[in-house]
């Protein structure tokens, strides 16, 4: 049996499908798991260990953790001194790029100088003055990186700025590692990130999708809603550990929202998503979606409730298998 983690945003019992075989392997600070349907383990068993190497690759080129990772040495750069990176760091912020243009600024990879502000070297929440926030907000904002497609170079136009890729690098990471895994001749798969980024490749034999199970972060009993994956991957973003999501444009952790899931063709642009949905007000939730309908969004509002009333949720976009209507358990 699937045991999700206990602070987990998506659930499912994978295991419980027929030959389904489990992979595990820690990285980027959770833990990723791979479910493989085929009938010879060992064969899934090597396919899951390509794909975990090369998750431990991306992870040194784009881990701001890591001293030498490509991230960590444009968050050294002066200002107006260019560095060449890997295509995976390059990729990245052009991902990061794009969801930044098109949530108007809602999901911004370089806020690390505003969340520093916000916090005590323990990590609990200070209240920062409005000088700190000030010389702060000059460092922020994906306008100030300047990059070149020809060269594979990356300029920051002030410095020092804080990247994270936290928002969107285990999305991107899926992403290639479920390529690795068609290279396989592997096509029948889910993987997950630490159970907020998830990616279901081709549905199971005899079955309408990969089961998804969206839960009340405070109550796991209470089911929001219950689906099938199959060839998207959904996104999950919450305050379950804390006041950790700033908004960029205002300068201050998001209060307003428990949770948001964003459901897209693909782990990256999912991941990104649930983090701008944050960081979004309603009206411009509503608007992203009606401009991107293939974009599926659920949001939960925070009202410091144990139980989430049908009010406190909102829902964009057709919930279900692909593009069909959602199987929802009853409020």
């Amino acid at each position: 049996m699937n045991q999700p983690q206990s602070d987990s945003l998506v659930e499912g019992d994978w295991c419980a499908i027929a030959d389904v075989h489990r992979f595990c392997h820690e990285a980027m600070a959770t833990t990723f798991e791979i479910y493989i349907q085929h009938d010879n383990n060992r064969y899934a068993q090597q396919a899951a260990r390509a794909a975990f190497n090369e998750l431990d690759r991306l992870e040194a080129e784009l881990s701001r953790f890591i001293e030498n990772s490509d991230i960590s040495r444009i968050n050294n750069l002066a200002a107006h001194q260019p560095v060449r990176v890997g295509i995976a760091a390059f990729e990245c912020l052009q991902q990061s790029f794009k969801i930044y243009n098109e949530t108007k600024g809602a999901f911004d990879i370089t806020t690390g100088s505003l969340l520093k502000c916000w916090l005590n070297k323990d990590k609990t929440m200070r209240a920062p003055t409005q000088a700190e926030l000030a010389i702060a907000q000059q460092r922020i904002g994906m306008n100030l990186i300047k990059l070149n497609e020809v060269d594979f170079t990356i300029e920051l136009l002030a410095s020092p700025m804080q990247i994270d890729l936290g928002g969107i690098g285990k999305g991107y990471a899926l992403d290639k590692m479920a390529e690795l895994l068609r290279e396989w001749s592997i096509d029948v798969a889910l993987l997950h990130g630490g159970y907020s980024s998830v990616l279901a490749l081709n549905a199971p034999v005899d079955t309408k999708g990969w089961p998804i199970t969206l839960s009340n972060p405070r109550n796991r009993k209470q089911t929001l809603i219950y689906f099938y994956l199959r060839g998207r991957a959904i996104g999950a973003s919450g305050l379950q550990w804390g006041r950790h999501i700033i908004d960029p444009r205002q300068a201050h952790p998001v209060e307003e929202k428990l949770a948001a899931w964003a459901c897209a063709a693909d782990a990256a642009t999912a991941d990104a998503l649930s983090t701008a949905f944050m960081v979004m007000r309603p009206d411009e939730i509503k608007q992203y979606c009606s401009r991107h309908p293939q974009i599926q969004t659920l949001v939960i509002l925070e009202h410091g409730d144990q139980e989430i009333r049908k009010d406190d949720i909102l829902r964009f976009g057709p919930w279900g298998v692909q593009s069909g209507n959602p199987q929802e358990t009853p409020q």
